[in-house]
Order: C-alpha cells, then structure tokens, then sequence
C-alpha cells in the first residue's frame, strides 16, 4: 500500500494501482473504514463497520463477485 497525505488522515491504495488508473483508496479507522476514487478526493466518500469491510474482503477473496 501506498500512502496519499489526505485533510482527514491517511489513505492507501495498492501498490498495483497505475498512476493515472481508476482506483480506490481506503482510509481505516478507529471507528470506520472509508472508501473514496483516488481520483476525485472530493467527491463522495463511503463508509464501513469494520464487521462490513471484513465481509466484503473475505467475499472478494473468495470469488464471492466473480461475474458469470
């Protein structure tokens, strides 16, 4: 992961990410983990219980949003 210097925090994104790629970037939290478009830092920004982030990893992980 890579850190981008954020207003509120630190935000990572792979290290895998292109440098003009359309990626995400996560920012963990005490209390919540945010999701926003690496390239739009100030559009929206989604929000997470760490219980939902660790389902949709372990989904992912698993194949769980494979398309047919």
């Amino acid at each position: 992961m890579t850190d981008a210097a954020s207003a509120d925090g630190i935000w990572r994104k792979s290290k895998a990410s292109q440098p003009h790629g359309n990626c995400l970037e996560v920012q963990v939290r005490a209390e919540v983990v945010r999701v926003r478009h690496s390239q739009d830092h100030s559009g929206p920004v989604l929000a997470f219980t760490h219980a939902e982030w660790r389902a949709f990893l372990t989904r992912a992980r698993n194949g769980g949003f494979e398309l047919p």
